[in-house]
């Protein structure tokens, strides 16, 4: 259940629920369940209001209304515009709650908040695109003001379900969604806005998908774990892949940290290419990863030990960017852009992750990154944060997912576009949003560590926006597992409890 769908798309799964024998009326009346089922299993019976609007996300409402009612809760409906508008299974369900004895039905005002514990926000759905009307917005704002328990269906009324944007949404504490999630659970500021989600089973058959052309998910073990399990008993460090990682002068511990994630989730050898300048610092700091001195007497000898490290066929990945500028002969920039192409031009098709110092060497010049990796016809991530995304792809225009996915096929690279609603673009259109970080990941060196989780996996010959999404999967549940207090260099030794545990689920 990791699809997301957009709003056409879930009209679509609606439309093949009828097409195949569940009236409207029944998808209605088990959506309203759903939101009903959801509030009795939080709270205790309490006085509740329900807010409705002009559409199915109306009829929705209503169904809540009778459903609380007939279990014994005091419920009262408020009305955006008179019961007459709604048509079809909206207007049937009307009826229905109208019908109950002692069914209250209010116009929409401030006081229909008056003497309500919880709020059932059923006015607009998913589909909206406009700003809420300002007496919407208030009544809304007010009843968080009182401290009143909201509840969204679908959505909270003034999130847009394919993008999450806000057109003056407030916080739900719970929402309830059907069938599916929308990109709006996931994406911020949606995410946010949207509480605890729960998905509700509405009686839709999950072959409505096959004639959906799914290609966003939120990323969980199920897109890329029969790709990856644990190391058979025949193997050894050479068919786990080497990763090489690219350090820079100065800012030693980024390349350790990614070199280091590399080893935890499974890379066989870990080498750090490094300045010959700083290589006693990084020999004398790690044990398992080996270190590699280039020369740093000019930018051409760099280069040239740097292009004779890629030749043999020993490397599986290569990591470039972490702390890789500070340091490097003059002009750093250029150097490092020559570092980067040539990796790209390497012998073999072994793919790179470029990250960071890697991806900004290039601002400003960004179409030669892009046309030397369309050329290159490897696996080739990248792995930017919102600021370094702008600086390479510029502001775009649209939502994160939709920018996302446009610089994946702009630059034949998967891309991460890192953040608290993580998402991860295929050049072919797929897209998983990732939403499993939590805050304090928010931590110097984790995008680090979070580069050389991604090398490891590709060491590993896991194709290259799976080993992504797994890569970021797992980076999140490592700071989960850690909890406050998180330093990047925890999160490696987080890895072995996380992987025992993913890999003993069936």
């Amino acid at each position: 259940m990791n699809e997301l769908l957009t709003c056409a798309q879930m009209a679509q799964a609606d439309a093949w629920a009828m097409a195949h024998g569940v009236p409207e009326t029944q998808l209605m009346e088990q959506a309203g369940r759903a939101v009903a089922d959801a509030i009795r299993a939080r709270w205790s019976i309490r006085p509740v209001v329900v807010l409705c609007g002009p559409g199915n996300n109306g009829g929705d409402g209503h169904v809540v209304a009778r459903l609380l009612a007939e279990a014994g809760w005091p419920v009262r409906v408020a009305v955006l515009e008179p019961a007459s508008p709604l048509k079809g299974a909206a207007l049937h369900h009307a009826r229905l709650w109208q019908a109950l004895p002692g069914a209250v039905t209010e116009s929409l005002a401030a006081s229909v908040l008056d003497g309500a514990a919880i709020v059932v926000d059923a006015l607009f759905g998913a589909g909206l695109a406009r700003p809420l009307e300002p007496g919407v917005s208030a009544l809304m704002g007010e009843a968080v003001t009182r401290g009143m328990a909201l509840v969204g269906v679908d959505v909270p009324s003034g999130v847009q379900g394919d993008t999450g944007q806000s057109w003056g949404a407030v916080p739900a504490q719970l929402t309830v969604t059907f069938f599916r999630k929308k990109p709006a659970h996931v994406l911020m500021p949606g995410r946010a806005l949207c509480g605890e989600v729960v998905v509700g089973d509405i009686g839709i058959a999950p072959q409505a998908l096959e004639d959906v052309p799914v290609q966003t998910w939120e990323n969980s073990p199920a897109l890329w774990k029969g790709l990856w399990s644990a190391p058979a008993a025949t193997t050894h460090k050479y068919r786990r892949g080497h990763v090489v990682v690219l350090g820079g002068a100065r800012m030693v511990g980024a390349a350790r940290l990614a070199a280091r994630a590399a080893g935890r989730i499974g890379a066989g050898m870990t080498t750090l290419a490094v300045p010959s300048s700083s290589w006693v610092v990084y020999a004398s700091q790690v044990m398992s990863t080996m270190a590699q001195p280039l020369s740093d007497d000019s930018a051409q000898a760099l280069l040239a030990d740097w292009t004779d490290l890629l030749t043999p066929p020993r490397w599986a990945a290569a990591v470039l960017g972490p702390g890789a500028l500070a340091g490097l002969p003059a002009p750093a920039d250029a150097a490092l852009r020559s570092l980067v192409l040539a990796a790209l031009q390497a012998p073999g098709a072994r793919p790179l992750v470029l990250d960071a110092d890697a991806l900004m060497a290039f601002e400003g010049c960004p179409e030669a990154l892009f046309v030397a990796i369309q050329q290159a016809a490897r696996p080739v991530v990248l792995t930017p944060h919102e600021g370094e995304f702008v600086r390479l792809f510029g502001e775009g225009e649209g939502d994160k997912l939709a920018r996302t996915r446009d610089a994946a096929g702009r630059s034949a690279a998967v891309v991460l576009h890192k953040g608290a609603d993580t998402v991860i673009a295929a050049p072919d259109g797929r897209v998983a949003i990732n939403t499993g970080a939590p805050a304090w990941l928010a931590t110097a060196g984790a995008g680090d560590v979070l580069a050389g989780m991604i090398g490891g996996l590709l060491a590993q010959g896991l194709p290259a926006w799976e080993a992504t999404c797994a890569a970021a999967w797992v980076h999140g549940a490592c700071a989960q597992a850690f909890g406050p207090g998180l330093l990047a260099e925890d999160l490696p030794e987080q890895v072995p409890a996380v992987l025992r545990a993913l890999w003993s689920e069936p």
